[in-house]
């Protein structure tokens, strides 16, 4: 067993300091054992532990790091830019750069504005949704999580749901009623709701690639349904991609199902490891953000010069070469390495995927709703997460996030981490 005694000692004085020691709910590791792993430091798929333990990470910092850690690329973009400046409050080339990039590159979207987090991308295409349309209730799905803006915490996935909760304390009432939620994958329902709210009902906001609450993945013909109606209904459609985009492809799930959203939410790879969120749509919605009209958004940091930076440096490598076929056939061969062996040996399990993500799903069966996972089959991640960690690999802390598969991820590193994995699950299975 890797002993972490640094890392349980830093935990100790970081509860002095934070909540509950952590600056993000699941880093507490409260749905595995022993103490959080506090890391020093990473490079390419390996992170090391202030215990001076090396892991094969696939958490890759819960998505980002499509290119592995401390790129070369990323870094020296990142290290020119800090030479000039980390913050104006005001426009910059790189700010257009990056624009410029994306919007060139994806068919879906025509103008975008910068912020600094998933959540704040989320919490202003909402407002921008309602702004445009002059309705006020969104329509959620269940297992779906959208970072932890208030009106949206209702049955929500990632960190709440690894606690067990589907709510939080401190969100009035009022703003709950404003949205509606509704279970994944049942075009009947929402239609019902929709005929009966459709003068109420701004936005249905989805991720189209669910991946906070097991990776959930849905049939193309129901996202292409859910189009359908909500242009039949006059409803915006918002595809929230801040794990989706440029991670299944540079046009993200919009792309990848070929289906056009109304607002796109962005993300994690877009920051290249750096605090950066967007929202993207037409430039005919888009034409209602201030100061252009009177759906107002702001942000002192929206747009620094050093995350726009490490953003351009990672999105010219996934634009400029092969890397989505490389990640996807890497992601393939692991996953059904896995899946020969448990079939082989029968285990009740399998695991899902979609580009470069995939999720440990403790049930035989295909799960397309939140309410199909088992909490009990939890138990069976706590014992496979403490098994990886001391062999050396490291998934996120909770069986319901997903694993990420990164460029800098060589066949070698997958082929050991693929036989840990292996012994793990009998591990798992010949002590339950």
């Amino acid at each position: 067993m890797r002993d972490r005694q640094k890392s349980a000692r830093l935990f100790e004085t970081a509860k002095e300091y934070f909540p509950g020691g952590v600056n993000s709910p699941v880093r507490a590791f409260k749905s595995v054992s022993g103490p959080p792993l506090f890391i020093k430091k990473g490079n390419g798929c390996k992170i090391t532990c202030e215990d001076n333990h090396t892991y094969i990470d696939f958490c890759c910092s819960w998505g980002p790091l499509i290119l592995g850690h401390n790129h070369e690329r990323v870094r020296n973009r990142i290290v020119e830019t800090v030479k000039n400046g980390t913050s104006f409050g005001a426009p910059t080339r790189l700010g257009n750069q990056l624009g410029g990039l994306i919007l060139n590159k994806h068919q879906y979207i025509e103008q975008i504005r910068f912020v600094s987090s998933g959540t704040e991308a989320v919490m202003s295409a909402i407002r921008l949704a309602r702004g445009v349309t002059g309705k006020d209730k969104i329509i959620k799905f269940d297992g779906c999580y959208h970072g932890h803006v208030d009106s949206l915490l209702v049955s929500a996935g990632s960190g709440l749901a690894t606690f067990g909760t589907s709510s939080s304390a401190g969100i009035p009432e009022a703003f709950i009623k404003e949205t509606l939620i509704l279970p994944l994958d049942d075009l009947d329902r929402l239609e019902e709701v929709m005929k009966k709210h459709q003068e109420e009902i701004a936005a249905v906001i989805i991720e189209p690639i669910p991946a906070n609450n097991g990776l959930l993945l849905q049939d193309k013909e129901y996202l292409q349904g859910l189009r359908a109606l909500c242009t039949k209904y006059g409803v915006l459609l918002i595809f929230d991609e801040v794990i989706s985009g440029f991670r299944v492809g540079f046009e993200g799930a919009a792309g990848y199902y070929d289906i056009q959203p109304d607002i796109i939410t962005f993300g994690k790879i877009i920051g290249g490891g750096l605090p950066v969120g967007a929202f993207a749509a037409s430039r005919e919605i888009m034409s209602h953000i201030s100061p252009e009209g009177p759906v107002y958004q702001a942000g002192t940091l929206s747009a620094n010069p050093v995350a726009m930076a490490a953003g351009l440096a990672t999105l010219e490598e996934l634009a400029g070469k092969h890397i989505y076929s490389q990640l996807e056939e890497k992601t393939q061969h692991f996953v059904g390495k896995i899946m020969e062996h448990v079939e082989e040996k029968g285990y009740p399990m399998h695991l899902a995927s979609i580009g470069s993500i995939f999720w440990i799903c403790f049930s035989q069966h295909r799960i397309k709703k939140a309410s199909e996972i088992d909490p009990a089959s939890m138990e069976n991640f706590k014992k496979l997460h403490e098994y990886l960690l001391n062999k050396g690999v490291y998934l996120g802390p909770s069986g319901y996030e997903v694993g990420f598969i990164s460029a800098a991820h060589t066949d070698d590193d997958l082929e050991m981490a693929g036989q840990i994995l292996l012994r793990g699950l009998d591990h798992v299975y010949e002590t339950s």
